[in-house]
């Protein structure tokens, strides 16, 4: 993550910015531009976002399961 740079709160992130904020934390991580110091925010920011990620699927999958009951097209 990088220094000097405002921190969008994860709730305020919508699902695809999420995923982009993830894709660039493990792109450091791979080519291991990440330092040391930086290595537990970072990893802790990540659990975040894949928590925040985890959780919108979950929500939409009920909310899809619904929609299909509503209209009488669940098995």
């Amino acid at each position: 993550m990088e220094k000097n740079s405002k921190i969008t709160p994860v709730k305020d992130l919508n699902y695809d910015d999420s995923i982009t904020e993830l894709q660039k934390i493990l792109g450091s991580l791979q080519d291991e531009s990440l330092s040391i110091d930086d290595l537990t925010v970072t990893i802790k920011r990540a659990s975040e976002l894949l928590e925040s990620c985890h959780q919108r699927l979950v929500s939409t999958e009920k909310e899809v399961e619904k929609i299909i009951q509503k209209l009488g097209l669940g098995d």
